[in-house]
């Protein structure tokens, strides 16, 4: 996915969803559209979980209090 943030991964995946529903696509478009759309999602949750992980970070600390620490991506995130 590249540099795509998430509101244009977002737009993209929209798009990809309303082309399909159409269903006007020959066979292999729509398939191509589909693994696209796939992959979108993907890129889209894994944005998403990682913003709810950096928000955990942010909440919290051992003694339950509020303090900001830096995110540190797990092995195996794809950035």
């Amino acid at each position: 996915m590249g540099d795509k943030g998430f509101e244009e991964a977002l737009r993209e995946l929209e798009d990809i969803v309303n082309r399909l529903e159409r269903g006007d696509l020959p066979l292999e478009e729509a398939l191509r559209l589909f693994e696209e759309g796939v992959k979108l999602s993907r890129y889209c949750h894994r944005k998403l979980d990682e913003a709810q992980k950096k928000v955990e970070v942010l909440l919290k600390d051992e003694r339950g209090e509020i303090v900001p620490q830096p995110f540190e991506p797990g092995e195996g995130d794809e950035e």
